[in-house]
């Protein structure tokens, strides 16, 4: 599979590469954009502050700009917290897409999303305090509504960037088998 994997608000951090390996040892083809133009953060909060800083328009522009060179192959988006919110925004307007790959992250969608069965599986603490409980159920739904297969795997006192081993919020349990379960659900692609 050819795979977009977006960072989260912590930037392109060593994880994201690792994790970017790990998927290429399995044989896919990973591109990993930085977004934040080399910047990283210690704190989802100076993260954040970026990330609004540079503005939603322009880093969904850079976004599209580094999948659209590849986007005819037929992609998988991929991402990590805000870059699974910018992964799931590019797959649903994308007809090429060939399945999304949220890990600690979902977006709004429009009203009008369509898709013809995208496959769909998401990665989250429980609970998580970006991914309440309520925004989860609404957030299948809609997405069920709008035409996804989608799948939702929840890991009971995982930290919400539980996959990062540079960070506090990591558990090797939850994330080994994270990307168990991911990497079959690629292999099904």
């Amino acid at each position: 599979m050819n795979i977009m994997l977006f960072h989260s608000t912590f930037g392109l951090r060593p994880a994201v590469e690792a994790a970017a390996d790990r998927l290429r040892d399995a044989g896919h083809t990973v591109w990993t954009p930085d977004l934040f133009e080399g910047k990283t953060f210690d704190t989802v909060e100076e993260g954040m502050a970026h990330r609004d800083e540079i503005g939603k328009d322009e880093l969904l522009k850079r976004a599209v700009l580094a999948a659209a060179p590849y986007s005819d192959r037929g992609l998988v988006y991929a991402g990590f917290s805000f870059g699974a919110a910018t992964a799931q925004t590019l797959a649903l307007g994308d007809e090429k897409a060939k399945g999304l790959l949220l890990l600690h992250g979902t977006s709004d969608l429009a009203e009008n999303a369509s898709v013809d069965g995208l496959p769909v599986q998401l990665h989250v603490a429980e609970p998580d305090p970006f991914e309440t409980d309520d925004w989860l159920t609404a957030w299948y739904l809609q997405m069920g509504r709008a035409g996804a297969d989608v799948e939702v795997y929840r890991y009971a006192g995982a930290g919400h960037l539980y996959t990062d081993p540079g960070l506090d919020d990591y558990d090797e349990e939850a994330a080994e088998a994270t990307w168990r379960v991911a990497l079959g659900f690629l292999e099904t692609l």
